[in-house]
């Protein structure tokens, strides 16, 4: 059978019964988004890289209890945003590398000026971890406000606020005021 041909919810039910192949077409066809976003996040590539890992190896293990009222793609950013959380109350510290995050996936054809995407960087990485979680997820990735909000376990209202005031900083100090 060519599993490549099967929609999304086909493989998740081939994957749920032990089918490691259908199991490997689902990471690999999502495996970018998963790792744009943690890299969005973290702005840290080797950080990345491991919550990454550690994202896989939940979904592996606990690949039983996804339910499908979402994407996959959706379920493995949820697991992803925890695990950043969980390394975040852990370490009690900003993680962040402009440097590293600048030498990855980005091109010079990807952005209009260096220097914008330095200072956007600048005001992200400056950012709380909860404003730029829902900044990302809906201005990268086009998540709804309700898709968010499942995402990041808080209320739409909140999400709504998160969003307008990341918005209105990023606005605020990318034209020069704090």
């Amino acid at each position: 059978m060519n599993f490549k041909n099967q929609n999304e919810e086909n493989l998740i039910a081939r994957a749920k019964a032990g089918d490691k192949y259908a199991f490997e077409i689902l990471i690999s066809n999502n495996f970018s988004i998963l790792k744009g976003y943690v890299l969005k996040m973290t702005l840290d590539k080797d950080l990345t890289e491991d919550i990454v890992q550690d994202t896989l190896l939940s979904a592996v293990v606990h690949i039983d209890s996804f339910v499908s009222n979402a994407k996959f793609s959706t379920w493995l950013i949820k697991i992803a945003t925890n695990k950043y959380r969980d390394y975040l109350r852990k370490n009690k510290e900003t993680v962040t590398l402009l440097d590293t995050f600048q030498s990855s996936s980005i091109t010079e054809e990807e952005i209009v000026k260096k220097e914008e995407l330095e200072e956007v960087l600048k005001i992200l990485r400056a950012m709380p971890a909860d404003k730029r979680t829902v900044f990302i997820l809906k201005h990268y990735y086009g998540y709804s406000y309700e898709e968010i909000s499942s995402i990041v376990n808080c209320p739409i209202g909140t999400v709504r606020s998160r969003l307008h005031y990341a918005i209105k900083e990023i606005i605020s100090r990318f034209n020069g005021g704090k």
